[in-house]
């Protein structure tokens, strides 16, 4: 089970990307909206009562529901800074520098896939059906690049 935590609802288009990795990956996942900033007590009480191995938590601007997030568990989180302002950058840098003691696995900014594809790593350390999804997972890409290199060479 994974929790995507979204700061709000304009994170969606966030949370879609990665949404359908995880129903390929045959993973269960809820979708929340909670503001670090505007419900902290919302996000405490999706915290308590989560039965999520791992935590995505997507944010932009300043982004401090990754960290409050993992302030309140011990679970993997992943954090997902969503460009908004600034290009993204200070949710970027809001992601990636936390204190010590209390860290954020970051992807790239606006990268929901990414944080669904690392989530199902981690969950697949102990889910040998979500390992081999994965590996799966990893043989189509390979296609994709193979089939666009022949296009491509048969263009010239």
């Amino acid at each position: 089970m994974i929790t995507i935590i979204m700061g709000s609802e304009s994170d969606l288009k966030i949370a879609e990307k990665g949404a359908p990795l995880l129903k390929e990956f045959g993973i269960p996942f809820e979708v929340r909206v909670a503001s670090a900033h505007r419900t902290p007590e919302l996000v405490e009480e999706i915290m308590k009562n989560s039965q999520a191995k791992v935590f995505i938590a997507i944010a932009g601007l300043a982004a401090h529901l990754p960290g409050v997030v993992a302030a309140l568990t011990t679970k993997p989180v992943i954090a997902v800074p969503v460009e908004s302002k600034l290009d993204g950058m200070d949710a970027l840098l809001s992601c990636v520098q936390m204190p010590p003691g209390i860290p954020t696995a970051t992807v790239g900014i606006d990268r929901g896939d990414n944080a669904a594809i690392l989530a199902a790593e981690i969950i697949a350390i102990s889910d040998e059906e979500v390992s081999k999804k994965l590996v799966e997972f990893r043989e189509k890409q390979k296609e994709k690049v193979i089939k666009s290199d022949e296009k491509v060479r048969n263009l010239f």
